[in-house]
């Protein structure tokens, strides 16, 4: 390469020319590489997504054509692709899409990028409700892109399913989720503060959220993917991350039926906290989950009478 180690430039097409071909293989690494100096996450991962996006094609494709080269189209595209990475913008941003629990879902600015730990809500919502998997009315607060709402309704396609979320960006994304996703029947997403839209009669057998639980001082020390590009409403959880959290209580502790479950997400050191808000709320039967890392991301109880 004729860059300099201290600022690797993109390959370019002309590239191609002067050197040795530019193969799927060898600009998979490069952009690796360049990532990893930059101090993104993930860096061989990101390359791959983001050469099998240009290329239309999985990433088992990429091992099995390593050795195609590429065209002069494809590395003009691959190389505007790796210049918004650079720029720490999240790579779901950038392929506009997310997969979550097994579905593909759109994401952009504005709305939170589902995570793989969320999933475990998911699951501990499934689990905590299996006696009554046949009907029911899920209540899913801070909802964002509808990741968790879609997630449940389609593995309880008998289930009502309400989504929620204060952010017009998200549940114009959210709804868009539901349609494409195909879960539409018995399920929707509402814009509103909490429950403030909804009729005061409406009471609910399950209530999850992922709501915003990362403490404002630590904002800052957020990765930049994160800090500089997903939105501050989805992230800022008050002086001590719980404030949200309380409010998501409150809301469970007024609109669950008695029996009903409320399952939260929170952040790695605050389950024993939100045990505890459960417990002082009157629910029973607390317990707390571990996400794929080992860390106890979902507590969840159960509405005394």
């Amino acid at each position: 390469m004729p860059d300099t180690p201290a600022e690797p430039r993109p390959p370019a097409s002309g590239d191609q020319e002067r050197d040795e071909p530019w193969t799927i293989a060898r600009v998979v690494a490069w952009a690796a590489d360049d990532f990893r100096r930059r101090g993104l996450d993930s860096p061989r991962l990101d390359a791959e997504l983001l050469l099998s996006h240009v290329l239309g094609v999985d990433r088992l494709r990429l091992l099995i054509d390593a050795g195609r080269t590429l065209s002069k189209a494809e590395l003009l595209a691959y190389r505007e692709l790796i210049v918004r990475r650079r720029k720490a913008e999240p790579v779901a941003y950038i392929l506009g899409a997310r997969e979550f629990y097994g579905h593909v879902l759109h994401v952009g600015p504005g709305v939170l990028v589902p995570r793989p730990d969320t999933e475990t809500l998911v699951e501990v919502a499934l689990e905590r409700t299996r006696r009554a998997h046949l009907h029911g009315d899920a209540l899913d607060l801070c909802t964002g892109s509808g990741c968790v709402a879609i997630a449940f309704a389609r593995r309880r396609p008998n289930w009502r399913v309400t989504g929620v979320d204060v952010s017009p960006d998200a549940v114009a994304v959210a709804r868009a989720n539901l349609e494409r996703a195909g879960a539409t029947f018995g399920a929707h997403i509402v814009n509103g503060d909490m429950d403030s839209a909804l009729p005061d009669a409406a009471r609910f057998d399950l209530v999850t959220a992922n709501p915003p639980y990362i403490p404002t001082e630590e904002l800052a020390t957020l990765p930049a993917d994160v800090r500089d590009h997903e939105p501050r409403l989805a992230l800022d959880g008050g002086a001590d991350g719980l404030a949200v959290v309380r409010r998501v209580v409150d809301v469970a502790q007024r609109r669950l039926h008695a029996g009903g479950v409320l399952a939260v997400e929170v952040g790695h050191d605050q389950a024993a906290r939100v045990t505890t808000l459960l417990e002082a709320a009157g629910f029973t039967a607390v317990e707390r989950r571990k996400d794929y890392g080992g860390v106890e991301r979902v507590v969840s109880g159960v509405r005394g009478e």
